[in-house]
Formats: structure tokens, sequence, C-alpha cells
């Protein structure tokens, strides 16, 4: 994991005086990327620096790489897998100067011009000075997994791995897109496919396309993009067999681990409960890698903490479990950290906790410098065909793929939609979109791949590379490796019901490595599933700190009162507060985080805050134990459990609005009760008198105990009741 910043003049003049140090600037911002070398190069026209995270030949591998008359200069940002094999071509008649992976890059453009990446594997960001060409070149790799953004005003163009960088130029814009950025569905979670290229967030700041090499003149700023790679079409079937899919899965999958693995540093593995980061740790665990996994209240509950020890146990490796108790809420100014970290509204828990456990592992070991990680599988192999099914089966996950696809097509023709979404029945069939959008729904699956293919840029290889390279680590995804895309994009439709139903495909492709037990284990979210209820209360609590303090920052900030209602989202965290099954706090915390940002680029973070107290591990056998019994604490309440109010609680009536009532706190309103809705629970919390048993009390207000326990236990643990003490037995 390294960083790259720079800028050239495309008209071509000269750079100016100051060039230097707004290039240290720029490089500076960086600098988490690259903690162990920091290099500069200038031309008349263009300059760049190269910060470094040193993986491969850490002494000779220093970059950028220039040509032997000085004439061509490159940069790049990740790793090139199959560099050996590649360099054997140069054998005799081009010297190198390093083992490094990334030097054949220059000798590969050197030779082959714009075709020089055809052959590589690997992910990249690069950029390429060419004094002979008078051009500027930057490139990403096939599926955009490594950043890069530019910026161009006039004749001026910025480029660097991370978005921070480009603001230390002067000539960038600082403004957050709210307009763009609300309305796109990987901010609003809509569900409609989406295909087009991903958004940056900020206004005037592009990514360098995914497969793509873009060519800017240094004399005219003529500019070309040249495509290398596109996400390939379903085939239809042939004269392959279900077989060859499978046994061709597995052998890709062992050949990526293995040049995932090539380091001269130590790595280590994220390790959940599911198969994907299994089967990883399975395949490299001849290397005795350290495995590391994530201990809250959600992955206890939904068993992938402890499947993820027992995976590791079976595999006998060492395993760290990274501990969040019930306690650990990020602080304001961590958050504004990660954020500024991120640089995106999408930052939540998964952000969070992902990087805290970066930041142990490199504590931890410290030789340790990149991670494998089990991102991807289920974009490409049909790991939501289960969820997206709404629990149904293939023929059900088809069938709301092509209400998706409709939907996208009809988007200019919403009244038509009536016919179809409008009734139980539908009234016309599918062939009926072709007279709006002809071949819209032809192949719902090869929308939905491009459509997936567009939320791992937009949010997947986004979080994998802020998370890891703030914490100086590279994250390896061998599930990416564009050979296993193109076999995956490439199934026939007469396949996939059988192969990709559940990830099929992965589970027969890796049944030789793993035990049956691992294989058969359904998926889980390492911070949601079915305790996602302990990761929500977290984000709650935080957004509440210290008078919702993190709220109020962001409707200050300068567009907030245009897009934002203030009484709305303070409203809708007071129920959160209350009711987790009142909202999504994730959705509520991106809307918060743009004005976050928006606050940001105005005064742009100058130095990065102290970070929150260290992760640390808790080594855990019995998760019923009480070791997580002691991490997340639950107060039993019984039957026989008398409770009332806590002090400075008080539930009152709106004498004008007889429907509605409030929970006050210390004077102040905090919740809104919508007796409607909740009349049930306006009535229990009414008999808490401090006298009555709990099953009494119920009896008294006429309610069902058991429908109300979840809302009994967030408020004992958000502190509006509490349970009188028993009194002792008198003296015999």
């Amino acid at each position: 994991m390294c960083g790259i910043a720079g800028f050239a003049h495309t008209d071509g003049s000269a750079l100016a005086a100051p060039a230097d140090r707004i290039l240290r600037d720029m490089a500076r911002a960086l600098r988490p990327r690259g903690p162990d070398d920091m290099q500069f190069h200038h031309t008349d026209q263009a300059c760049m620096s190269f910060t470094r995270l040193a993986l491969i030949d850490p002494e000779g591998g220093r970059q950028p790489f220039i040509s032997e008359d000085g004439n061509v200069i490159l940069a790049c940002n990740g790793e090139i897998y199959n560099y050996k094999e590649l360099r054997k071509a140069f054998e005799g008649r081009a010297k190198f100067r390093s083992e490094s992976d990334c030097e054949v890059l220059l000798h590969l453009y050197m030779d082959k011009g714009l075709d020089f990446l055809d052959d590589v594997r690997g992910m990249f960001g690069i950029a390429v000075i060419d004094l002979r060409e008078q051009r500027l070149l930057l490139a990403r790799d096939r599926l955009g997994i490594k950043p890069l953004f530019i910026h161009r005003r006039g004749a001026t163009v910025l480029f660097g791995s991370e978005i921070k960088a480009l603001f230390a130029h002067p000539e960038c814009p600082r403004e957050v897109d709210w307009a763009r950025s609300l309305a796109d569905q990987g901010l609003s979670a809509a569900p409609v496919m989406v295909d087009d290229e991903p958004v940056t967030w900020f206004k005037g700041v592009d990514h360098v396309p995914s497969g793509a090499i873009m060519s800017i003149g240094l004399r005219d700023g003529a500019t070309r993009v040249h495509r290398y790679w596109d996400l390939p079409t379903p085939a239809e079937a042939g004269d392959l067999p279900e077989s060859y899919f499978v046994q061709s899965m597995g052998d890709l999958l062992a050949s990526s681990v293995r040049e995932c693995l090539t380091a001269d540093a130590e790595i280590g593995v994220f390790l959940s409960g599911g198969l994907d980061s299994a089967a990883i740790t399975a395949l490299a665990a001849h290397t005795e890698l350290h495995t590391f996994s994530a201990l809250t209240g959600s992955t206890v509950v939904n068993k992938d903490a402890q499947y993820a020890q027992e995976t590791a146990s079976l595999l006998g490796l060492p395993h760290h479990q990274v501990a969040f108790g019930a306690d650990r809420v990020p602080s304001p100014d961590e958050w504004r950290r990660l954020l500024w970290l991120m640089e995106t509204p999408q930052c939540g828990p998964e952000q969070f906790y992902k990087s805290e456990m970066y930041r142990f592992a490199r504590a931890e070991r410290s030789e340790l410098k990149a991670i494998l990680l089990g991102s991807g599988a289920d974009e490409f192999s049909g790991g939501y065909s289960v969820s997206l099914s709404g629990n149904g089966d293939w023929e059900d996950f088809e069938a709301n793929l092509r209400t998706l696809a409709r939907r996208k097509a009809l988007g200019t023709q919403s009244p038509v939609a009536i016919w179809w979404e409008g009734t139980d029945l539908p009234l016309l069939s599918d062939d009926a979109v072709n007279a709006y959008v002809p071949d819209a729904v032809d192949d719902p699956y090869g929308a939905y791949l491009a459509w997936k293919f567009r939320d791992m840029q937009q949010y997947n290889f986004w979080v994998e590379d802020r998370t890891a390279s703030g914490n100086g680590v590279e994250a390896r995804v061998p599930f990416l490796d564009h050979r296993i895309i193109e076999l995956l994009a490439s199934v026939p439709r007469s396949y996939r019901k059988r192969l990709f139903w559940d990830k099929q495909v992965i589970r027969e492709a890796v049944q030789d490595v793993l035990p049956a037990e691992v294989i058969s284990r359904p998926k889980l979210a390492f911070y949601e599933g079915e305790g996602v209820r302990h990761t929500h209360r977290t984000f709650t609590r935080m957004l509440a700190l210290g008078g919702d303090e993190l709220v109020e920052e962001a409707l200050s900030s300068p567009r907030a009162a245009q897009y934002l209602d203030g009484g709305n989202i303070r409203g809708a965290l007071r129920r959160l507060e209350h009711n987790q099954g009142s909202g999504h706090v994730e959705l509520l915390l991106r809307v918060i985080n743009l004005g976050l940002l928006d606050v940001m680029t105005v005064n742009v973070p100058g130095s990065r805050p102290a970070p929150g107290p260290a992760p640390y591990e808790l080594r855990v056998s019995d998760f019923e134990g009480p070791q997580i019994q002691e991490l997340f604490p639950r107060t039993r309440i019984e039957e026989t459990t008398v409770l009332r109010l806590a002090d400075g609680v008080l539930v009152l009536d709106d004498s004008q609005e007889a429907k509605t009532s409030y929970v006050v706190i210390d004077g102040t309103v905090r919740f809104v009760i919508d007796q409607l809705t909740h009349a049930d629970w306006l009535r229990l919390l009414r008999a808490f008198d401090g006298r009555l048993p709990l099953a009494e009390a119920a009896t008294e207000a006429d309610c069902d105990l058991s429908a109300l326990r979840p809302l009994l236990d967030e408020s004992l643990e958000a502190g509006l009741l509490e349970a009188v003490p028993r009194a002792a037995p008198a003296a015999g």
C-alpha cells in the first residue's frame, strides 16, 4: 500500500516556483499509506511524489522508477503478482535496478506503450510522466481495487491516491457534491440497479476509470482513454460441463492466494466465520500466518466470532480476537478522524471495526504489512442470491432481479410501471418492457453483475483500501483476481441456478481444503446479522455523545440548511435511542457524514486527532461464559423484578396533541412516543411504579410482555428504567 500524488501543466508551460512545497504538502497528506519512504521527482511541466509501504525488496524498490535516459518516470501503488513471469521476457535486453514487483511496469511501458498492461495481473494505480511523447498517463487495475483520483482546471491536472492529496493543492475545489451524493444509490441504498461510473462525493474530483489508461497531452491537454479490459458479458451454454467451472474456480483461487502471499514482510488474514475467508485461510495455512477476527455484540450473537475461532483451531493457526465491548463507543474525535481517512459519507460501523482491527494487527505483529481478505466472493458467485430471493428459491431470486431490471429500464417511463408494480398480479408481460427499452430484461443476472461491480468500486474497494492504508497495512483480495471474475461472469445461463445458488460454485471448489461443517455455514455479516441491534445501539450512542455533538456540527455546515431537516434529524436520533426498530442508524449516519465532510472541506484537518483507546485481544473459547457476559453485560430481568423510571425521567402527554407522549430526561425531551403505534409500551411504562413486579405490571397494563421485551431491554440499557433493589430478608 503506497501513495501517489502529483500535478502537471498541459499547455507546455513550466511549473511555478511553489511546486516543490505544494508537492510535499500533497505527499504528506498520504503519509499513512507509505510510512517507510517518501520520494519526489520534478520535470519542467510535471512532478510526482511517492510514499511507500515496503513489502517487496524494501531496500531496492524505491519509487518512482526512471528510465535510463531520464525521459520516462513511473510510480505504482499496488502489487504486480505475476512480475517474475513478466521479467523473464526482458532477460538479456533490459537492466533492472531492483527486485521490486513494480519495476517491470517501466520496461513493459518502454516496450509496448499503451498495451503495457495487457498481460499484467495485480491491483494497481499507476502514474507515468513520458517526456518523449509529452504526455501524462494515469491507469488503474481491471477492477479498480486501487484508487486514483484526478482533478482538472484549465491547464492544470492534479492526481493522487486519495482525495485529500488533491485538496492540498490550492487549485483544487473543496466542496461536497450534495445533490449528486444524495441521489446516488450507494448512499441511499434504494432498491435499484445502477451501473454508471462511481461518484467521488466531491465536486470537480473524478476517478481514473478502472481497466483503463488515461492519456493527457502535456502540450495541448488532448485526452483519450484507452480501455484494456471490460467486465465480460455472460456466455451462452457451450460444450463445457459444470465441473469445468468448479474445477477452474478452485485452481484459480489457489493460484491467486499463492500470488497474494508474495512479500518480504509478514502477512496475516482477517478470518470471519464464513466460507470465503475460511477458504483463503485454508489455502494459506501452510505459511502459519496469524488470523484476526472481531469480537462484538453482533458477532457473538450471530456466532461469527465462534465460527472464526473454530476455523482457526481446525487449521492449527494462531488466532486473535479483537474485542469491542458494549462500552466501546467511538468518540466524536475518533469519528472525525475515521471519516477524514475514509473520505466518503458511506463511512459506518464496518469501517470503524475494520480500521481498529488493522490497528491491532499492526501493533500486535510489528512486521505485518499485509492482510488477506475474503472480499469480493459474494458479488460474483451468488452470495446474495438467498437474501435477494426473499428467503425463497432461485426462481424468486430471478423474479426479483427482473423487477429491479424492469424498474431501471422504466425509470424515465415511471407511469408505465403501474402495470407491473401497482397490482398484486402484474397485468403485462416483461416482454412489454422492450417497447420502451429493448432487451432491458433479457438477462437480469447480467445487469445484476454490472450493478454489483459498481457497488464493489463505490464501497467495498474503498473500505478495504482506506481502513488498511490508514494503519500502514495493505489489503489483498484473492477472490478479485480478474481471471476469477472473468470465469464467474462467463458461466452459461443454464448453469447459474446450480452453481450460483448460495455460492455453490465456491463450496464445491474448496471442498478438498475445508471441513464439511465450514463449507456448509451460511453467509454471515461480521458486524450485522442476528445481533445487529448491538451495532446500531453503539453508533446511536456515538451520535448522541456530547449533546449530539456530531449532529450539531453536521447541521452547522455551509450547505446543511439547504439539504438537511435539522429538526427531523434530531427527532430520528431520539427515536433510535428509544427504539432501534424505529429507523436505520446507518442511513441517518450517512447524511450526518455529508455535513461533517462539508465542514472539513472548509477547514481541512491539518493534523489527525489522537486515536481512541487501543484495541485489545480477548481469548475466548466459551462464547456463553463469564468473559462474554462481562464484555456484553445483560441486565437480568425476571418476571418478579420490580422496575421504576430512573431518576430524572418523566413520561408526559402533549396537551395540544392528544396522540403524542414524550419521555423527558432531566428536563429535556429525549423520546417521542406515538400513542397509536406504541400504546401498550406507554401503558407499561406508566405501570412501573417501583412496587409491582414486572409480571403484575404487565397484567395491570393489559399488554403482552413477550412482545415488549426488546423495548424493555433497550430502555434498561439506555438508563431510562432501573430495577428496585430487593429488600434484605428481616433478621429472624
